[in-house]
């Protein structure tokens, strides 16, 4: 895809119909509820977050500056139901919004995966909302947006990417404090290569956690390969 710069990326994503999208792919989706199933990944340029164990850096900038109906045209070709909207972070272009309308108005069953900094109160109320808050570790605590907290809904998820018992500490702590048990699922990972997943499953199991541990399957299936 055409590199852009800075100035260009702002420039499209204040368009009325464009988005600049780093890529487009199918995969399994590797986390989540709906993990296992054959999703498409449209996957937008740019986040305002420089988390300490990023895993998509790439996507920081580049990219196809693309019509809402390139980006429709592109997903109805590998003709799967599932749909994500991932980053960086998909929020930091605000045409995004009309993007996942647009993406349930097809029909599709169509989620979204945010890191929780930036507003989701105006995300369509048919999709489903992953949210990343993010742990000391990360570097971006202090980014955490906690009025989204009042927007999830039974259908949302919570997910915290855990690197060591510091961080998982914080997560129990900020679960219990905001009863996120009892308005949507909560997630627990482990930062791969950081944190043994089988401490991280064991600690919940020891704390009872109402929590589902999970790990990422596309990374044990293709490692860290980008477009899977």
């Amino acid at each position: 895809m055409n590199q852009l710069s800075s100035a260009m990326l702002e420039s499209s994503a204040t368009r009325k119909d464009t988005l600049v999208v780093k890529e487009i792919f199918c995969s399994l989706q590797g986390e989540s509820r709906s993990v296992g199933w054959p999703t498409v990944f449209v996957r937008l340029t740019g986040c305002p977050l420089r988390c300490s164990y990023c895993d998509t850096a790439y996507a920081f900038s580049g990219g196809e500056a693309l019509k809402i109906s390139q980006i429709l045209e592109a997903v109805a070709a590998y003709g799967v139901r599932h749909v994500t909207l991932t980053g960086g972070e998909p929020l930091a272009q605000s045409r995004s919004l009309l993007l996942l309308s647009s993406l349930c108005d097809q029909g599709y069953e169509v989620s979204l995966e945010t890191s929780g900094s930036l507003d989701i109160a105006g995300v369509d109320s048919r999709v489903v909302k992953i949210v990343d808050f993010k742990t000391p570790a990360s570097g971006e605590m202090d980014k955490n947006h906690l009025d989204n907290i009042a927007h999830l809904t039974s259908q949302d998820q919570v997910k915290f990417v855990i690197q060591d018992r510091a961080d998982y500490e914080w997560a129990v702590d900020f679960v219990s404090t905001h009863t996120l048990s009892a308005k949507c699922e909560v997630l627990f990972s482990p930062v791969t290569g950081k944190l043994n997943p089988t401490h991280l499953a064991d600690w919940i199991v020891e704390d009872r956690l109402a929590v589902r541990f999970q790990l990422q399957l596309h990374k044990i299936l293709w490692g860290d390969q980008p477009g899977k």
